[in-house]
């Protein structure tokens, strides 16, 4: 039975910034979708905003590699492990989704996050790379904050498995990949909710109604 949509919540959302992300499109959709976000820039404050914010977004667009130095610069890699292993309320947007996984083709050599285990994979040149427009999204049972519909991708690489104990949602672009994947109040989304319209405010609704 699809979820009844929840009504915009004033709830405060924290805002990594990766140095590789288009930060005023996400701060735009969480506002749209009734939050009250504003950006951690690094830094010793921002280890404990990290750490303590009821509900936080890690974005992202650029390559694995690029990420990943940003979040180290900011002294950021072990808050966002502990928020993530504890089940905190995180959603993590394109690169953000990549960069929770051991490692991606992108940037060989480059550790990720490794708190979903995994390496993410280029697309086969069977298909248009990068993959830019709209694609069909259908989870699987008990990927609760996910409805069927259409989101607007923009990536070159993907998971092509879900991790153990994590609920996934798919779509398909030269074969099935991971379009998200939800264990308990953590999102991850290969697509960017912020410009998926109705569908993708509605989405960012109801992981805030679980914050």
């Amino acid at each position: 039975m699809p979820h009844a949509e929840a009504a915009p919540i004033a709830v405060a959302v924290v805002v990594v910034r990766t140095g590789v992300a288009n930060l005023a499109s996400v701060l735009a959709g969480l506002s749209r979708a009734g939050a009250r976000p504003h950006v951690a820039d690094g830094g010793e404050g921002a280890v404990e905003v990290v750490r303590r914010a009821p509900a936080l977004v890690l974005p992202g667009v650029g390559a694995f590699a690029a990420g990943m130095e940003g979040l180290r610069a900011g002294g950021l890699l072990e808050p966002l492990r502990e928020r993530i292993a504890a089940g905190r309320p995180t959603l993590c947007v394109c690169l953000g989704m990549q960069l929770l996984f051991d490692a991606s083709d992108e940037s060989p050599g480059v550790a990720g996050l490794s708190v979903a285990p995994g390496r993410v994979t280029r697309f086969p040149t069977s298909v248009r790379v990068p993959q830019l427009g709209w694609n069909r999204v259908s989870p699987d049972p008990g990927c609760a904050l996910v409805e069927p519909g259409f989101a607007y991708f923009a990536n070159s690489y993907r998971a092509l498995n879900a991790p153990p104990g994590w609920r996934a949602a798919w779509a398909d672009h030269g074969g099935p990949f991971v379009a998200a994947m939800q264990r308990g109040a953590v999102l991850a989304c290969q697509f960017h909710p912020e410009l998926s319209g109705a569908w993708g405010t509605a989405l960012i609704r109801r992981w805030l109604a679980g914050a």
